[in-house]
Protein backbone atom coordinates (compact mmCIF):
# COMPACT_ATOMS: atom_id res chain seq x y z
CA UNK A 1 0.00 0.00 0.00
CA UNK A 2 1.91 3.43 -0.80
CA UNK A 3 2.41 5.72 1.93
CA UNK A 4 1.03 9.37 2.12
CA UNK A 5 3.71 9.86 5.09
CA UNK A 6 5.27 13.04 4.38
CA UNK A 7 8.48 11.22 5.42
CA UNK A 8 8.51 9.28 2.15
CA UNK A 9 8.17 12.23 0.18
CA UNK A 10 10.72 14.40 1.77
CA UNK A 11 13.23 11.21 1.27
CA UNK A 12 12.67 10.95 -2.25
CA UNK A 13 12.54 14.27 -2.79
CA UNK A 14 15.74 14.58 -1.44
CA UNK A 15 17.30 11.38 -3.67
CA UNK A 16 15.21 12.78 -7.09
CA UNK A 17 15.37 16.24 -6.46
CA UNK A 18 19.71 16.51 -6.63
CA UNK A 19 19.76 13.83 -9.70
CA UNK A 20 17.13 16.41 -11.68
CA UNK A 21 19.25 19.60 -10.95
CA UNK A 22 22.71 17.70 -12.08
CA UNK A 23 21.24 15.99 -15.40
CA UNK A 24 19.49 19.61 -15.74
CA UNK A 25 22.88 21.53 -15.12
CA UNK A 26 24.52 18.42 -17.51
CA UNK A 27 22.20 19.34 -20.03
CA UNK A 28 22.85 23.27 -20.13
CA UNK A 29 26.67 22.77 -19.57
CA UNK A 30 27.35 20.03 -22.21
CA UNK A 31 24.36 20.10 -24.55
CA UNK A 32 26.39 18.88 -27.31
CA UNK A 33 27.70 16.19 -25.47
CA UNK A 34 24.35 15.11 -24.39
CA UNK A 35 23.21 15.30 -27.94
CA UNK A 36 25.73 12.89 -28.98
CA UNK A 37 24.94 10.46 -25.87
CA UNK A 38 21.29 10.68 -27.36
CA UNK A 39 21.91 10.05 -30.86
CA UNK A 40 24.50 7.28 -29.22
CA UNK A 41 21.69 5.78 -27.32
CA UNK A 42 19.50 5.94 -29.65
CA UNK A 43 21.58 3.71 -31.73
CA UNK A 44 21.29 0.68 -29.40
CA UNK A 45 18.32 -1.31 -29.28
CA UNK A 46 19.96 -3.27 -26.38
CA UNK A 47 20.56 0.12 -24.01
CA UNK A 48 16.99 1.43 -24.73
CA UNK A 49 15.73 -1.65 -23.28
CA UNK A 50 17.83 -2.07 -20.85
CA UNK A 51 17.18 1.51 -19.77
CA UNK A 52 13.40 0.68 -19.51
CA UNK A 53 14.33 -1.93 -17.33
CA UNK A 54 15.52 0.16 -14.99
CA UNK A 55 13.19 3.27 -15.86
CA UNK A 56 10.54 0.41 -14.96
CA UNK A 57 11.84 -0.56 -12.02
CA UNK A 58 12.67 2.80 -10.81
CA UNK A 59 8.91 4.33 -11.13
CA UNK A 60 7.56 0.87 -9.69
CA UNK A 61 9.42 1.55 -6.31
CA UNK A 62 8.14 5.30 -6.45
CA UNK A 63 4.86 4.81 -7.04
CA UNK A 64 4.43 1.64 -4.32
CA UNK A 65 5.95 4.10 -1.93
CA UNK A 66 4.55 6.59 -3.03
CA UNK A 67 1.03 7.26 -5.15
CA UNK A 68 0.80 10.77 -3.74
CA UNK A 69 -2.47 12.21 -5.49
CA UNK A 70 -2.57 15.42 -3.05
CA UNK A 71 -2.88 18.40 -4.86
CA UNK A 72 0.68 19.57 -3.25
CA UNK A 73 3.94 19.78 -4.57
CA UNK A 74 3.75 15.95 -3.55
CA UNK A 75 2.04 14.72 -6.25
CA UNK A 76 5.99 15.73 -8.95
CA UNK A 77 7.27 12.67 -7.40
CA UNK A 78 4.30 10.29 -7.83
CA UNK A 79 3.77 11.80 -11.79
CA UNK A 80 7.60 11.27 -12.06
CA UNK A 81 6.67 7.51 -11.04
CA UNK A 82 4.02 6.86 -13.12
CA UNK A 83 6.33 8.62 -16.42
CA UNK A 84 8.71 6.14 -15.26
CA UNK A 85 6.66 3.39 -15.61
CA UNK A 86 4.85 4.47 -18.80
CA UNK A 87 8.68 5.08 -20.63
CA UNK A 88 9.89 1.36 -19.16
CA UNK A 89 6.62 -0.05 -20.42
CA UNK A 90 7.46 1.92 -23.89
CA UNK A 91 10.89 1.05 -24.39
CA UNK A 92 10.46 -2.34 -23.42
CA UNK A 93 7.66 -2.95 -25.46
CA UNK A 94 8.43 -1.28 -28.38
CA UNK A 95 11.64 0.32 -28.34
CA UNK A 96 11.78 1.02 -32.23
CA UNK A 97 9.03 3.51 -31.20
CA UNK A 98 11.78 5.47 -29.17
CA UNK A 99 14.11 5.53 -31.70
CA UNK A 100 11.38 6.86 -34.21
CA UNK A 101 10.73 9.53 -31.79
CA UNK A 102 14.01 9.99 -30.25
CA UNK A 103 15.63 10.98 -33.46
CA UNK A 104 13.53 13.80 -34.60
CA UNK A 105 13.87 15.33 -30.85
CA UNK A 106 16.99 15.89 -30.73
CA UNK A 107 17.92 17.11 -33.85
CA UNK A 108 16.22 20.12 -32.34
CA UNK A 109 19.01 22.19 -30.96
CA UNK A 110 16.11 24.17 -28.75
CA UNK A 111 14.86 20.81 -27.17
CA UNK A 112 17.79 20.22 -24.57
CA UNK A 113 18.04 23.87 -23.44
CA UNK A 114 13.96 23.92 -22.57
CA UNK A 115 14.46 20.09 -21.28
CA UNK A 116 17.71 21.38 -19.20
CA UNK A 117 15.69 23.81 -18.20
CA UNK A 118 12.63 22.23 -16.88
CA UNK A 119 14.47 19.27 -15.07
CA UNK A 120 16.69 21.87 -13.03
CA UNK A 121 13.33 23.60 -12.00
CA UNK A 122 11.91 20.42 -11.21
CA UNK A 123 15.00 19.42 -9.19
CA UNK A 124 15.16 22.86 -7.43
CA UNK A 125 11.54 22.45 -6.37
CA UNK A 126 12.12 18.87 -4.97
CA UNK A 127 15.36 20.11 -3.20
CA UNK A 128 13.72 23.34 -1.93
CA UNK A 129 10.77 20.76 -0.14
CA UNK A 130 13.41 18.12 0.93
CA UNK A 131 16.19 20.13 1.83
CA UNK A 132 14.94 23.93 3.28
CA UNK A 133 11.34 23.77 3.70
Amino acid sequence: MPDDNPRTSILLARLIGPLLCAIGLGMLANGEVYRLMAADFLQSLGLIYLSGLLSLVAGLAIVNAHNVWAADWRVVITVLGWLGIIGGVCRIVVPQFVVLVGVPIISHGTVLLVAGIVVILIGALLSYKAYWR
